[in-house]
């Protein structure tokens, strides 16, 4: 079992852009993962993390973002919910690595990590 208070603990000593760059790299990691069929109980864990990332970083975020990462959480939530039924189909697996590629891109870029100094 994870010890999600030490997780929390961590987690909020960073500065917004971090967690969001984390957040990021987390949806990254589902994307790569969602590879291998192997990896079922694995993605389904990233999912959980997402979702909780979200919640701990949302209230801390603007607006916009704030609006956005619910969205996301939300599309996690679902995904979660119906988690055995994707994972068996190849089709549905390969969507839902599509779509966090492109919210890992979205969440680097509102995290402004990338942005020249």
């Amino acid at each position: 079992m994870r010890d999600w208070n030490a997780l929390k603990e961590r987690y909020l000593r960073d500065e917004l852009p971090i967690r969001l760059g984390n957040l990021a790299s987390n949806l990254a990691r589902i994307k790569s993962r969602c590879q291998n069929s192997a990896n079922g109980e694995l993605v389904e864990g990233l999912l959980q993390e997402s979702k909780i990332f979200i919640e701990w970083t949302a209230k801390d975020a603007e607006v916009e973002i704030a609006a956005e990462l619910v969205e996301l959480q939300v599309q996690l939530a679902c995904w979660q919910y119906c988690w055995a039924r994707i994972w068996e189909d190849a089709e549905q697996r390969m969507r839902v690595a599509e779509q966090t590629k492109i919210w890992s891109e979205k969440v680097l870029n509102m995290s402004g990590l990338l942005a020249v100094n």
